[in-house]
């Protein structure tokens, strides 16, 4: 089912509300019960209960992080939604700003079925590192 704009940005914003929230359950809701992510090609975290977890490692890798929605495109039922991360590192304290986008194959009821998430994770690294 076609989604339109306005309802997917609604969504977007709801989601980028859900990861500035701190709460790891709010981000895995905005998934299907068998929705799953793959972030950098890497192995997917498939239902909610993985998801709640790999969104609660970004939020102790960052605490208190805030995520922007820099964008949100759409044609029927995909999407991409670019968004930008700010925070703290928790371990090393250092200022990270790491720049990405999720590509989302949506449910009809607006929930993301599947998404592929893409950032650049060696500079994410080196500002870690504080070597950026």
């Amino acid at each position: 089912m076609p989604h339109s704009l306005d309802a997917v940005q609604a969504m977007a914003k709801a989601y980028t509300e859900a990861w500035c929230s701190g709460d790891p359950t709010a981000v895995a809701n905005h998934y299907a019960e068998d929705g799953a992510i793959i972030i950098n090609a890497g192995t997917p975290h498939a239902g909610r209960e993985a998801i709640t977890a790999m969104a609660a490692a970004f939020h102790a890798a960052f605490p208190g992080m805030k995520v922007i929605c820099d964008d949100v495109r759409s044609n029927g039922s995909h999407a991409i939604f670019v968004w930008t991360l700010e925070g703290t590192h928790g371990e090393s304290g250092n200022f990270v700003r790491l720049q990405g986008w999720e590509e989302w194959d949506l449910t009809d009821d607006l929930k993301v079925a599947a998404s592929r998430g893409w950032f650049d994770a060696e500079d994410e690294a080196r500002q870690i590192a504080g070597t950026a």
